[in-house]
């Protein structure tokens, strides 16, 4: 009698070790869960950022690539032409000064 009172004790001892033990569990568990949530959400954020940044990157490619090196030169040459009428002009303000 005395070895299967012991034995149920070692059982219920057991027992409520494994309950203790899944209900540990369950905490971890909804705690990963949220921490998972929280992962996707920051995930789908950096996911839009990325494709904002990807939006733009294309758009200055596009204007970059707008321009070949002859149109490149054309305008650089216009605009040393306009840099040298505003400084004509500037001179003939100094001098009337």
């Amino acid at each position: 009698m005395i070895d299967i009172n012991s034995q149920l004790l070692a059982l219920q001892v057991r027992l409520q070790q494994l309950i203790k033990n899944y209900h540990q569990l369950q905490k971890e568990s909804v705690q990963l869960k949220k921490n998972l949530a929280k992962k996707e959400s920051e995930l789908a954020t950096k996911d839009e950022e990325m494709q904002k940044l990807q939006h733009q990157l294309d758009a200055l490619k596009l204007t970059k690539s707008v321009f070949d090196e002859t149109e490149k030169a054309l305008l650089e040459k216009r605009i040393d032409i306009y840099l040298k009428e505003i400084e004509k002009c500037l001179a003939l303000l100094n001098s009337e000064v």
